[in-house]
């Protein structure tokens, strides 16, 4: 197999503080990677060492053959880059940020007007071409901005947090377009912390403390991730079952996940019962409790749940 990105071992500190922790692994060719990770875990750290913008402190990472630490324009030059924050002029119209980034990837004189045409269809914007960037929402915005990343068709694409703010019917309009470049050989790395994209992706790292914690397709994070059935249960008053709940024996974990309550058991028939057991004694009423399949976000709550709890062993 061809990978994209091989990392080994890759540490970033600041000071006595490390960001990401030597961190392993291997993104294929054409391939959808998540990086998936609360705010601060170090994913953003971890892709601006992979694009050249960071210097890692040890451990080694070759981006499409070129080595991070002496091969750090060729990188540049292949890959295109779309961070959390728009990187668009605002005083700059549609038209002119697209010209902008052709100019900074050097687009061939020959290519220009194909991948400018390109770039407006696929954002949408062909009848905004004059418009300010500044007064476009925030969707169109990503869009653009996407445009504007992948005007030189770079082999890998590196999207750091791309649709924090944006609106659910914009960030599924953008997972399209990713799927249809990957369906075209570009790879994609991809940091989020939106379980419903992490679905999108091919595999996923889950990184936490600057360490990854464990790598795999989405749905082999829920068959061997958690620790045991999860049983949903439903009632008006989530806190306080959480709280009635998570002492019991065979209980592992137990959290509020919308308006119900996800509790991780040993034995889902007589947690079902010591739930309602316990629940009735305190007056809360229950009004169901199913086993359901684990979640992505069941998988990452449990996961960080352990790692809590191994690295309090520790100590």
């Amino acid at each position: 197999m061809e990978y994209a990105a091989v990392v080994e071992n890759l540490t970033r500190t600041f000071g006595d503080f490390t960001a990401v922790d030597r961190v392993s692994y291997r993104v294929g060719t054409g391939e959808i990677f998540g990086f998936l990770g609360p705010n601060g875990a170090g994913k953003s750290t971890t892709i601006r060492m992979l694009n050249g913008i960071l210097m890692p402190t040890s451990g080694d990472a070759r981006i499409l053959g070129f080595d991070v630490y002496t091969q750090v324009e060729d990188i540049k030059a292949s890959i295109g880059y779309m961070s959390q924050k728009f990187s668009l002029y605002d005083d700059l119209t549609v038209m002119e940020n697209i010209e902008f980034y052709g100019g900074i990837y050097r687009v061939s004189k020959e290519l220009r007007e194909k991948r400018y045409r390109w770039a407006l269809e696929m954002a949408g914007l062909r009848d905004k071409r004059d418009s300010l960037a500044g007064s476009l929402p925030v969707g169109w915005k990503q869009r653009l901005a996407l445009g504007c990343a992948v005007l030189h068709e770079p082999k890998l694409l590196f999207l750091d947090e791309p649709t924090s703010g944006v609106d659910p019917t914009s960030r599924r309009d953008f997972w399209e377009l990713i799927g249809s470049m990957a369906e075209s050989g570009t790879t994609v790395f991809v940091t989020t912390h939106y379980m419903d994209e992490a679905e999108h992706c091919d595999r996923l790292g889950l990184i936490y403390r600057g360490r990854l914690i464990t790598i795999g397709t989405p749905e082999e994070l829920k068959k061997r991730s958690m620790p045991g059935t999860v049983l949903e249960v439903q009632s008006d008053r989530a806190l306080e079952v959480v709280e009635a709940v998570e002492e019991l024996e065979g209980v592992l974990e137990a959290a509020v996940f919308g308006r119900n309550i996800h509790v991780v058991v040993e034995d889902p028939v007589q947690a079902a019962a010591a739930i309602r057991k316990t629940c009735a004694a305190g007056d809360i009423d229950i009004l169901g409790i199913d086993a359901i399949e684990p979640s992505l976000e069941d998988v990452f709550v449990s996961l960080i749940y352990q790692e809590d709890m191994a690295n309090g062993a520790a100590d």
